[in-house]
């Protein structure tokens, strides 16, 4: 004998918001996470705006010049007499080294003149000094 059943049977769905939710969190993880992987060199100054300053390739060495005139090669706090042979000493014989001065705009300028004047006594390295371009003026209108 058949009996007949006159409610309908649930349909199953499967429910995909925990999953999206799962997925979201997992992509701001991986975004959160690289941005730690980014380098950065040097500390952070307000560099000088420029109308002719182009992007250069990654530093071998970067000096840094505060305000109130310390001194640091990368991140590690020197003296104007310890820069040089800090420099020579990570070098290895005949090797070429670009040298980028970041220098806070409002340091004194024979400050930065003097640390150049030593560098320039390193042979084979080339210096550089960091800016910032100046935003263009068409795009404040």
């Amino acid at each position: 004998m058949r009996i007949l059943d006159n409610e309908q049977d649930d349909e199953f769905e499967i429910n995909i918001l925990p999953m999206i939710d799962v997925i979201f969190a997992i992509l701001a993880f991986f975004i959160i996470s690289t941005l730690f992987l980014t380098r950065t060199e040097g500390l952070p100054v307000n560099l000088p705006k420029t109308d002719t300053s182009e992007p250069q390739d990654p530093a071998d060495f970067t000096v840094t010049i505060e305000p109130d005139g310390s001194l640091f090669l990368d991140e590690l706090s020197v003296t104007e007499d310890t820069l040089r042979e800090r420099i020579v000493a990570q070098l290895e014989p005949e090797q070429e080294a670009l040298i980028t001065i970041k220098a806070d705009e409002q340091t004194y300028h024979g400050q930065v003149i003097t640390v150049m004047d030593e560098l320039r006594t390193i042979d084979s390295a080339s210096l550089g000094i960091a800016t910032v371009p100046k935003p263009d003026s068409s795009e404040s209108e």
